[in-house]
């Protein structure tokens, strides 16, 4: 019987932190910001919206597949979250977009991963996500470094990226 208690307890906890990591079960026009910090924590960035409301941003990575962004209205209720690692999202980010539109639509990027080409004067941002294929892939914004305004963008699976010698990445995504 203490075993099954500890299966039990496990598991409870297992769901907890599924819950914390993407705030899952916290549903739209129930939920309240104080509900979203609570179970997902401090968002990594905050900004405010012109109809009185913010916008949370919770980054999952570097190894993390996943940006939360949950909208929340001027009076403090959740009114959405969304992943937005995803080709919808990124089909936004346009040639002559600044550094900050692209923050507001992606979040940030993982800043360890960022690399900057003095020859081309240019600025790499990358995201991970898991491509629609199911597979790790690579998101990059290639900015001119000067202006800080987009270039353009890549899309890559990881498996196209060669070896990571210790720290292998490959394989597939787990939703």
């Amino acid at each position: 019987m203490p075993s099954r208690i500890l299966v039990v307890a496990l598991l409870t906890a297992l769901l907890g932190s599924c819950a914390a990591y993407d705030g899952f079960g916290l549903q739209a026009g129930a939920a309240r910001v104080e509900d979203i910090e609570r179970v997902m924590g401090q968002p990594a960035v905050r900004w405010n919206e012109t109809d009185g409301g913010e916008t949370l941003v919770y980054p999952r990575g570097p190894m993390g597949y996943h940006t939360f962004f949950v909208r929340i209205d001027a009076r403090g209720s959740v009114l959405s979250r969304e992943n937005v690692l995803d080709t919808r999202h990124f089909a936004r980010i346009q040639a002559g977009m600044t550094a900050d539109e692209v923050v507001r639509t992606l979040g940030p990027s993982v800043a360890a991963w960022t690399v900057y080409f003095k020859a081309r004067d240019e600025l790499v941002w990358e995201w991970r996500y898991c491509d629609d294929w199911n597979e790790p892939a690579r998101f990059n914004v290639l900015f001119a470094g000067t202006s800080m305004r987009v270039r353009s963008t890549l899309a890559s699976p990881e498996s196209l990226r060669g070896s990571f010698g210790d720290d292998d990445r490959r394989g597939w995504c787990s939703h």
